[in-house]
């Protein structure tokens, strides 16, 4: 195993379910760790030694999730919001499309959320920018609830079941897709939101006339 992977298995060795709970929560809060790492090497330890039970990893991965999201969508809502209201004219985002952002994630923040749970980048920032643009809570706490339950069950589980070959899988598939969704994704978005952007103002002032 790389020197990383030793580490990470010292401290699971130590510090069993409150590792893999922790070192999850804080990267949901946006900083950036190995969290589907530790997720992983918890289940194949899981497999291996018997010293941890599945489903207790499976358990302490999804509160994890929950629990740093909730803090990360906070701290974007308390913390980044204000800064980007004051400061966002510097680059480009006057008051108006701070409210077209906040538009278009009260339309698809629900996917970003959920679907954010399996690409590194969006795992990090999903709960931050969802809190940045004033995702009501409530639906965010279901997607969040919701994802982090289902990226550790499959991760967990997965891993698990069929050993390390689901991170060869998943981790594969994560790069290329995170990849190709950026090229593809800020092309279209760029494109879409040049063509549509005033008509998407005055939608968004209708629904968030506030």
């Amino acid at each position: 195993m790389p020197p990383l992977s030793d580490e990470l298995t010292l401290l699971l060795a130590t510090y069993g379910y409150w590792c893999v709970a922790g070192i999850i929560a804080l990267e949901s809060v946006g900083i950036p760790l190995p969290g589907e790492t530790i997720l992983v090497m918890a289940a194949l330890y899981a497999a291996a030694t018997h010293n941890m039970d599945i489903a207790l990893v499976v358990a302490a991965a999804s509160a994890g999730a929950v629990i740093g999201g909730n803090i990360g969508f906070w701290v974007g809502r308390h913390v980044g919001y204000p800064l980007v209201l004051r400061y966002g004219h510097a680059i480009g985002l006057h008051p108006a499309r701070l409210k077209l952002g906040q538009y278009l994630f009260l339309l698809h923040g629900g996917k970003v959320v959920f679907f954010g749970r399996f690409v590194a980048l969006l795992r990090i920032l999903a709960a931050f920018l969802a809190g940045t643009n004033r995702m009501p809570f409530p639906r965010f706490f279901i997607y969040n609830l919701v994802g982090g339950i289902v990226w550790a069950a499959v991760f967990g589980f997965g891993t698990y079941l069929l050993g390390d070959q689901i991170q060869r899988l998943f981790g594969g598939v994560g790069v290329i897709g995170l990849v190709a969704a950026l090229v593809v994704g800020v092309t279209a978005a760029t494109l879409f939101l040049r063509r549509h952007e005033a008509r998407l103002q005055l939608e968004a002032e209708r629904a968030l006339p506030d």
